[in-house]
């Protein structure tokens, strides 16, 4: 739709477009619209809503002093258009604008608001002072395109039983994997949610996405795992990021939602004598949560272990630190196959530093071995085959 409008306009940002598609197509139920003061408080105070848990406050406040004028001055009643990137992207029926803090409401989210934080500064930046509620119209196709593809590969393979991962595979490594095979093994179907943020700031997620599906195709039964994406916005950030996927996967129809032992939004904490989790405040929302052990390499059993049954010291351990993984990869090296898989490493570095051999189909006749007939290879190939010659231990 055109920019030229007769409407007041609210400009708002992909983040509130996504979060407010997922509200309004009843992904985030028992939340089906944005909350008024009254909601807002209730969730605060209790953290239910309607009986069911609910981590903080679903509202639209975004920052700017247009928008900021317009919503000290709308009148009940009143329709604004909603523009994100000069474009109409939906319509909201104005029913009530209430004053928010920006600062409570990161603590609301993140636990915190230090500004150091990135993502608190990020969303600080995007909060605005006033919200504003009412019925609205936006763009459900997204939301009804992944709704559809699970549908569909449930019925492919007559699912009685859904477990939704979230992942960023960033990058894609051994641990993962054997995170996907281990859920694979208790469940007829495997729904990964592929997280899309709204930066590239590391590896993108055309990358990503063709690293895991490489991993599906050649590795897993192919029917029995779909890879979504989930368009990552501030409302899954912090630390309640499991509630929300747990919300999420539940009302795209998974019965069960797995995560690592180690992700940072199970959230420890002690209370009447005992050990508990953020998974124990889950309340309403008819979802099973399970934890997988944390996995390592070790170097005495020689293979990719569970922290709670290995016998040896972590001394012996080598963790798989995405952060880390990455670090190699962006500096140009290929990491250890027992931390990537060769294949998913060679996509990854080829992509991070194209055309970066002056004559590649030289380099790989003059070290690699071939059937004597000079071949076109790309650099994936070329990557693919320097790992193979870094395996060989004959000489050693």
């Amino acid at each position: 739709m055109a920019s030229s409008r007769k409407n007041r306009a609210l400009f708002i940002d992909q983040e509130a477009v996504s979060a407010l598609a997922l509200l309004k197509s009843g992904m985030l139920h028992p939340v089906t619209e944005l909350m008024n003061e009254a909601q807002s408080k209730e969730v605060l105070n209790s953290g239910m809503f309607n009986g069911k848990t609910f981590p903080f406050p679903l509202i639209l406040s975004p920052s700017g002093k247009i928008n900021e004028t317009i919503l000290t001055s709308a009148k009940k009643g009143e329709i604004l258009d909603l523009v994100s990137d000069n474009i109409v992207v939906g319509k909201l029926c104005v029913d009530e604008v209430y004053k928010i803090n920006p600062h409570e409401r990161l603590r609301q989210i993140y636990g915190t608001e230090d500004l150091s934080h990135p993502g608190v500064n990020a969303t600080h930046k995007r909060l605005g002072k006033y919200a504003i509620c009412g019925s609205y119209t936006i763009d459900l196709s997204p939301v009804e395109t992944i709704r559809s593809t699970i549908r569909q590969a449930k019925e492919q393979v007559g699912a009685q039983h859904t477990t939704a991962l979230f992942m960023a595979a960033n990058p894609l490594h051994r641990a993962h994997e054997r995170l996907i095979r281990q859920s694979l093994e208790r469940t007829d179907l495997i729904v990964i949610f592929l997280l899309k943020p709204y930066n590239n700031a590391n590896l993108t997620y055309e990358l990503r996405h063709q690293t895991l599906n490489f991993f599906v195709e050649n590795y897993l039964p192919r029917s029995r795992v779909v890879i979504v994406p989930l368009e990552s916005s501030y409302i899954f950030a912090g630390s309640n990021e499991v509630i929300l996927d747990a919300i999420v996967a539940k009302n795209y129809g998974c019965d069960r939602l797995m995560i690592g032992q180690n992700h940072a939004g199970i959230g420890m904490y002690y209370d009447r004598n005992a050990n508990k989790s953020i998974i124990d405040r889950l309340i309403g929302i008819d979802i099973e949560v399970g934890i997988a052990s944390e996995y390592v390499y070790c170097n005495q059993c020689k293979t990719l272990v569970s922290v709670q049954t290995c016998p040896h010291g972590h001394h012996h351990h080598i963790s798989y630190h995405a952060e880390s993984i990455l670090e190699l990869m962006q500096q140009g090296l290929l990491p250890p196959a027992v931390l990537v898989r060769k294949e998913i490493s060679a996509m990854i570095v080829a992509a991070l530093y194209p055309k970066r051999f002056k004559n590649l189909a030289k380099l790989y006749y003059d070290i690699m071995p071939v059937n004597g007939l000079l071949e076109e290879h790309s650099e994936k190939d070329f990557y693919v085959e320097l790992m193979r010659l870094y395996q060989t231990t004959s000489l050693t």
